[in-house]
């Protein structure tokens, strides 16, 4: 079942919340959409780590990230929490129905601390 996150980005001198929607299905590879930079797809491979370092492991199937909405550049690793969240809850590691409610930002480390 899908799941969904908010980070945040800065647009000039606006704050904007980023919609992070995670989908996990049948296949392999993992995919990040939504105008996101190096650091951001690069998230993916942090998160690996940080989830097989922990008590949680990283779904062996295809993980398509949406970061809404998609004329907004995505920079930097303070999406790395946010999308890990959405992993473990798509994945049923976690079971959370007040995710809708907070705004998470945080870059996770490869053994797993925020």
């Amino acid at each position: 079942m899908p799941s969904k996150t908010f980070g945040g980005a800065v647009f000039g001198i606006e704050a904007i919340t980023i919609t992070i929607e995670v989908n996990i299905s049948g296949g392999l590879n993992y995919f990040v959409v939504g105008l996101p930079d190096n650091a951001v797809k690069e998230s993916m491979l942090r998160i690996e780590s940080a989830l097989n370092n922990s008590v949680f492991h990283m779904p062996r199937q295809r993980i398509i990230v949406n970061l809404a909405p998609a004329d907004i550049r995505k920079e930097g690793s303070a999406y790395d929490l946010p999308i890990a969240i959405g992993i473990l809850d798509a994945s049923g590691q976690i079971f959370s129905t007040k995710l809708d409610k907070y705004l998470i930002l945080g870059e996770l480390s490869l053994d797993g601390g925020i």
